[in-house]
């Protein structure tokens, strides 16, 4: 009897309370032995390999093309941010697959295999010698249908498997943190800093440790070393297994929210009713069993509201609930941020692209005969990032807390926006460096400048992303409902992808108008371009965006949260809640 008791009294003050439930999404999972930062240590180690795994192919790509499959410069950072592009665009797929169908976990580890096996081509395509094309200086074919088929095969399968570990990932990690438990509520603040943190020191192993084995020890090796790298994190994922909260799909956001939309229009001419308890809702009992949470009507496109007027003849085409109405309210609302946000992806994209480009026209030795890779310089992007983001998650925060009273200490959205305005000013400085580098070049003395002349874009770059990518993907996933976590993470993943394909387009765009008129702002010699005119032309564009991005900000209204009140939260902190555990 007395152990039946304890077992109750267990049940009601340790299981997850937000319906998370084990691997075979049955039983109730205890608090104690599940989720927090326990589950979170394996999923941000994972990242971190993953990352390093990842970068080993992203950040030398455009080198690799330029100087082995022997495209021009054009060409080859378009091809760079259109892989890119798809990368970060297949998440849409990968989150509705999670969200409808197979759930975080196992959506995770199909596009783990999926991954793996691009890897694994991508590696064999630059190590067997019939595949690959031998190195050239001069007079160098172009490479054959079939060893470019393998190798872009290689590089598209990978963006197929990161569809689905990309939205999954952040998101699963996200949910080993109780949206009703007080504690682990205040926790999540800083889980996805820390995330970042992870991807940071994995980022940063890649264009160090691995750019420098690809430039002098060879492809195959460096290619290898990635491949390696992410079968242990997969490991790592795997290991913590017995550790993990999971969630019930909880159906189509796509489909609830065509529904909306279908429903709303086909009930346009209705009035609506005075009184909105009139309007259609769920009860309490089926919102308990498939574990939603009620969300009250609002006053914002009330259009949509008339889909849940009910009619005598309603179908599930015809009447939603004001949970489900509200639900679609919220992910039609970000958009405009969304939007706001492709034109700073773009300037992300120009990292791994034309900054590495200009690094190869600048002295790169580092004492007689070390030679510094022109990708390396993309590590101090990382490290600017990692320091920033220590200094925001342990100072900062809790600065501006006092001052603001906000739990985040900043808005996500303001902390977007510094991101932004510090962007602006990489990218002005972008083209002041070019310019005075094609100033030395015009008196015979390119070569005379160091490498580490490139070094205040790439450290002002790092500090810009560290608000920038952060809050990024903090905001898609707190905005997102409960039901659409998946595809709130998508979204952040889309601007991304769209930002590269944008970018992709204003470099073909850009240098063919130029070309035309008869001096290329982009050509394959950067000494013979106007590489500074263009990166004074980015840094309009994102100038003028970053003014849409502060209207669209000023009218978005976020979703209600309740983190407690400012004491328990400073107790929290004192108790070392909110810090990592690995």
């Amino acid at each position: 009897m007395e152990q039946g008791l304890e077992m109750r009294e267990e049940r009601e003050e340790n299981y997850a309370e937000d319906g998370s439930l084990d691997l075979k999404l049955k039983n109730p999972v205890l608090r104690s032995r599940t989720g927090g930062w326990t589950a979170c240590s394996f999923l941000i180690v994972y990242e971190l390999i993953e990352r390093m795994a990842y970068y080993g192919i992203a950040s030398n790509l455009v080198l690799y093309l330029i100087n082995e499959l022997h495209e021009g410069t054009v060409e080859a950072a378009n091809t760079v941010t259109n892989w890119t592009g798809t990368v970060f665009l297949t998440p849409i797929i990968g989150a509705y697959v999670a969200d409808a169908y197979l759930g975080r976990y196992w959506t995770f580890v199909v596009g783990s295999v999926i991954y793996l096996l691009g890897m694994c081509l991508l590696t064999l395509a630059v190590s067997i010698p019939k595949i690959k094309l031998q190195s050239c200086k001069t007079n160098c074919t172009k490479a054959s249908s079939l060893q470019l088929g393998i190798f872009f095969a290689g590089l598209y399968i990978i963006a197929v498997g990161n569809g689905g570990t990309k939205p999954n990932i952040s998101t699963f990690g996200a949910d080993q943190f109780d949206e009703f438990h007080q504690k682990e509520k205040i926790q999540k603040l800083s889980f996805f800093n820390w995330w970042m943190f992870g991807i940071f020191v994995g980022t940063l192993f890649a264009p160090t440790v691995l750019v420098y084995l690809q430039d002098n020890v060879g492809w195959s090796i460096g290619y290898g070393v990635s491949t390696i790298a992410l079968v242990v994190s997969v490991l790592v994922f795997l290991v913590g297994t017995p550790f993990y909260r999971h969630k019930i799909p909880q159906g189509s956001p796509f489909t609830k929210m065509t529904r909306v939309l279908v429903a709303s229009l086909r009930k346009w001419r209705l009035k609506h009713p005075s009184d909105k308890k009139e309007l259609h809702e769920l009860d309490f009992d089926v919102l308990e069993r498939e574990k939603k949470s009620k969300i009250e009507s609002t006053k914002s496109m009330r259009f949509l509201d008339k889909a849940a007027i009910k009619c005598d003849s309603d179908t599930k085409w015809t009447l939603c609930s004001v949970t489900e109405i509200e639900e679609t309210k919220q992910m039609i609302r970000t958009l405009p941020i969304l939007i706001s946000l492709f034109l700073p992806c773009t300037m992300i994209a120009q990292i791994n692209t034309l900054f590495v480009k200009q690094g190869t026209t600048l002295d790169r030795h580092l004492g007689p005969t070390f030679q510094i890779p022109a990708a390396s310089l993309s590590a101090f992007v990382t490290l600017s990032m990692l320091v920033s983001v220590v200094i925001y998650d342990r100072y900062f925060v809790k600065i501006a807390r006092n001052l603001t009273q906000d739990p985040r200490g900043v808005t996500i959205l303001q902390r977007i926006g510094i991101g932004m305005f510090f962007q602006v000013m990489t990218m002005v400085i972008a083209s002041l460096s070019e310019m005075k580098r094609l100033s030395t070049v015009r008196k015979g003395g390119d070569i005379s400048l160091s490498i580490f002349f490139l070094l205040p874009q790439f450290v002002l770059m790092g500090f810009a992303d560290s608000f920038l990518t952060v809050g990024l993907m903090e905001f898609f996933y707190d905005q997102a409902p409960n039901s659409m976590k998946s595809l709130g993470s998508s979204y952040s993943l889309t601007a991304y992808g769209v930002g590269n394909f944008l970018s992709s387009f204003l470099l073909t765009l850009v240098s063919k108008i130029t070309s035309e008129r008869g001096k290329g702002w982009v050509l394959n010699d950067l000494n013979k371009s106007r590489l500074d005119y263009y990166y004074a032309f980015l840094t309009v564009l994102n100038a003028l965006n970053f003014l849409f991005f502060l209207v669209v900000s000023v009218l978005y209204n976020y979703k209600v949260e309740s983190f407690g009140t400012s004491d328990e939260i400073k107790e929290d902190e004192k108790n070392g809640h909110s810090e990592l555990k690995v």
